[in-house]
């Protein structure tokens, strides 16, 4: 996996998912200096002399008031966030087939528009009504809207498996979904050109995108955290997998071992270190994490 090109691409990323839900709010007559009025007419909200659908109408208010509690910027940020960590979970799960329908939805193996677009009338997901599908292929000029439409219903798709990220959209995630996704400049066609498809061989690069996507706004909280919701840009920091099992094959996994000498999980532990020793009070203390708390577990189990 490359880093130094994630660590290269991952803030600058940052800045422009914010810069295009900013204008994407802005659209919508929500700026930093406040929210311009709506008005209903029949079917449509007018906002600022432009027309939408009724149901932005909701949304709308549902987003003005999350802003009015919690502020313009830190709304901004957390969508773009919610944005760019959906892209990133569904570049990995097309280059790994993970999708069900086959079709890829971000890219296209022979370049140009996302796959899907072309295959949508075939895909069978929530929401996506087949004879708007061809009705706005057959408009000739109506792929940016139904690219959004996909988008939603794919993401929708798999909110049951993962609701931890792809929860179902109907709230101001959907309303900040950025625009213009298929020009060759877009958010999407930048995180595919950008990193390489063989560094996307291995899930830890969504940690890795993560923990250099924040880089920046760490670099800005750290050592002046005043507020809670600063605490996860100072603190968080993404642990390898080689990590992880480094921990685990020597705490947990030595007192297995002391415990069951005649076993051979040593054996594939590629990180187990055979000849260290811990002080008396660690190896009690993690005893009794590892038994006492376990047998606690188990008989309020039982």
């Amino acid at each position: 996996m490359n880093k130094n090109k994630l660590k290269s691409y991952a803030p600058q990323a940052r800045r422009d998912f914010i810069e295009a839900v900013k204008a994407r709010a802005a659209l919508l007559g929500i700026s930093a200096s406040g929210v311009s009025p709506a008005t209903r007419q029949g079917d449509v909200v007018i906002v600022e002399g432009r027309e939408w659908p009724a149901k932005l109408g909701a949304q709308r208010d549902r987003l003005a008031a999350k802003i009015a509690k919690e502020g313009f910027e830190a709304v901004m940020d957390r969508v773009a966030y919610t944005w760019f960590n959906r892209f990133a979970a569904l570049r990995y799960m097309e280059l790994h087939d993970y999708l069900g329908h086959g079709y890829r939805v971000l890219s296209n193996t022979e370049g140009g528009v996302p796959e899907i677009l072309a295959h949508a009338h075939d895909v069978d997901l929530p929401g996506l009504d087949r004879e708007r599908v061809v009705e706005m292929r057959l408009a000739g000029n109506r792929d940016g809207d139904l690219y959004r439409m996909v988008l939603v219903a794919q993401c929708n798709a798999l909110s049951s498996a993962m609701p931890f990220l792809f929860e179902r959209i109907d709230d101001e995630s959907e309303l900040l979904l950025p625009d213009n996704l298929l020009r060759t400049d877009s958010l999407i066609a930048k995180m595919v050109s950008s990193i390489d498809e063989e560094d996307w061989r291995e899930v830890e690069i969504i940690g890795w995108l993560y923990q250099f996507y924040i880089s920046e706004r760490k670099e800005q909280v750290i050592g002046n955290v005043s507020k809670s919701e600063e605490i996860p840009a100072a603190t968080q920091l993404f642990t390898p997998n080689w990590i992880v099992k480094y921990l685990v094959q020597n705490s947990v996994g030595r007192l297995w071992l002391q415990a069951n000498p005649s076993s051979t999980l040593k054996s594939k532990w590629e990180f187990y270190i055979e000849n260290t020793e811990q002080p008396p009070e660690v190896v009690s203390e993690l005893a009794w994490k590892f038994h006492g708390r376990g047998r606690r577990n188990r008989q309020k189990a039982l």
